[in-house]
């Protein structure tokens, strides 16, 4: 997808704070966090939303989900993590993605529009890699 912005990232066309890659998944820090660490996990294939992304796929973020969570615990000290992925109107970009949103004691996130606690994103990117 010519105008997809994560297929842009994906060919490294638009940089990005990227934390893991292999050959199925990139996952790189939100550019709008919504917590400390708030990453995203996408396929490096473009797929829709959940009604196009094949099990196979889908089964590989889930592992590197659960690996991306263990290195906030480490590396940041989160204590619990929010997951989301959204769909059709809900996605603001038109590719499937999986939300990683680290949790912490007190993190003041009331809500996806209160971003008075977030670190800058370079601090972050530095802790994790």
């Amino acid at each position: 997808m010519d105008d997809c912005i994560f297929c842009k990232i994906i060919k490294g066309e638009i940089p990005s704070y990227t934390i893991y890659e292999d050959d199925i998944v990139k996952v790189f820090l939100d550019i709008n966090p919504n917590t400390n660490g708030h990453m995203l996990i996408i396929p490096k294939k473009h797929f829709l939303d959940i009604n196009d992304i094949d099990e196979e796929t889908r089964m590989h973020i889930f592992k590197i989900q659960k690996q991306m969570y263990k290195l906030v615990e480490e590396k940041l000290d989160a204590i619990g993590c929010t997951f989301a992925q959204n769909n059709g109107i809900a996605q603001d970009v038109k590719h499937y993605h999986m939300h990683l949103m680290p949790r912490y004691q007190n993190d003041g996130w009331k809500n996806v529009y209160d971003k008075s606690h977030i670190k800058n994103v370079e601090e972050i990117y530095e802790k994790l890699k």
